[in-house]
């Protein structure tokens, strides 16, 4: 990239900063207009709560902020591959998505501060990202086609879990009945349903809750209920708790994602709340069916005894595995016994981090947005190092700090 080039980029970080979320939603408005059929893709539920915007809008403002030193992204341009490939993300879309972009820029900031010669700095700078991202998501294609595994493959539901009033289990095989490719503890699949009642096709992404075994996956989905009045309910999450039955069909794609569980020497702490359990959970049973010699602390907040997902498996790994250490935390424990059903009552604090975890140990957590904001300042409080520190946010992704 030209040194000029950098420069320019530089200088609209202000201008960037101040309109970015403007920006953003011009240019989905753009995009949906001039190509309807990416609502295909992109996650109708994020646009309506204004997600995707603002997270776009983030990731505009980091790339233009660091765009003289792009190491520095190496884990969010892995994290966005990882994403575009469970979406089936194509190059030609990129030159689709960098039109409509350089397009808001004009004209939102307006033709005196998006100048011809800042439109065509940032248009070498897209096309610097993009290279970038198309590039490593061709490997991510190779990858799957090695293993015989292209776009999205047909499974059929063999079983059907409520683990609690708000999480259902559903138990996927492939119809092919071939064996499946192992995946990484804390990795998800990206599902696609089509319902008559809909204009477009809808992907969700799903972490496996189980950890790899070669006849088939495990989701555990959240019925999402409309978080505002203005917010419709979870569209995809409802539709799978309420028609997709024991032998019903679901459109799969291969495992993926940069939230995974490492091998070191290090103790293994894994924080969830609410169905943040479910890559938590992943690794859990990875770590103890292959004997990992580590020493593991399971932190695990719910908000009641209903709620609970996974307990009486977890009360049974608690009995038969001495090297973990399982605790439950309810915000509300009316109805249930202290002891039996949680452990303690309120929120996963910096008290009880510092209780039960060790400080040198490998953190992952997972959960709703605000709680994992809270642990990650408990911890960095803490001193834990970020190198030590390991997380998903389930959808768009934004900064915890």
């Amino acid at each position: 990239m030209k040194t000029e080039t950098i420069s320019v980029v530089k200088a609209t970080v202000p201008a960037i900063q101040a309109s970015g979320e403007a920006i953003t939603q011009y240019f989905y408005r753009l995009l949906f207009a001039e190509h309807p059929e990416l609502q295909h893709v992109f996650n109708m539920a994020s646009q309506a709560s204004g997600r995707q915007q603002s997270t776009l809008a983030a990731a505009i403002l980091g790339y233009a902020a660091h765009i003289d030193n792009l190491s520095a992204l190496g884990g969010t341009v892995e994290k966005i591959a990882a994403k575009h490939f469970s979406l089936d993300i194509t190059p030609a879309q990129y030159d689709i998505v960098g039109r409509n972009l350089l397009r808001a820029i004009r004209e939102v900031l307006g033709a005196e501060v998006a100048t011809d010669m800042v439109l065509t700095a940032w248009a070498e700078a897209y096309q610097k990202l993009a290279n970038i991202l198309i590039g490593r998501e061709e490997q991510l294609y190779a990858e799957a086609k090695a293993e015989g595994w292209n776009g999205f493959k047909a499974f059929k539901v063999d079983r059907i879990v409520d683990e609690s009033d708000e999480i259902r289990s559903f138990y996927l095989r492939p119809l092919d009945g071939k064996p499946l490719p192992e995946y990484r503890p804390g990795q998800f699949v990206s599902v696609k349903i089509a319902s008559p009642d809909w204009q477009y096709e809808e992907i969700r992404q799903y972490s496996l809750s189980d950890c790899p075994r070669a006849e088939g996956y495990r989701i555990s989905v959240k019925r999402e209920p409309a978080a505002r009045a203005d917010v419709p309910a979870g569209r995809v999450s409802n539709h799978l708790h309420e028609n997709l039955k024991l032998g019903g069909q679901l459109a799969v794609h291969m495992p993926g994602g940069d939230f995974f569980l490492k091998h070191t020497d290090r103790p293994v702490v894994l924080i969830s709340g609410g169905v943040g359990v479910t890559p938590m959970l992943s690794m859990l049973n990875d770590l103890l069916l292959k004997n990992d010699s580590r020493d593991i602390v399971w932190l695990q907040g719910a908000h009641n005894r209903q709620s609970h997902a996974f307990a009486q498996h977890i009360g049974c790994l608690k009995r038969d595995y001495p090297k973990l250490t399982a605790v439950t935390f309810y915000d509300d424990p009316s109805a249930a016994k202290q002891g039996c059903d949680y452990d303690h009552q309120g929120y996963i604090t910096s008290e009880w981090l510092a209780h039960y975890c060790p400080a040198d140990a490998e953190f992952y957590f997972c959960g709703p947005l605000a709680f994992m904001r809270a642990i990650y300042r408990q911890l960095k409080g803490l001193g834990v190092d970020d190198a030590q520190l390991n997380s998903e946010v389930f959808g768009p992704s934004e900064s915890l700090d």
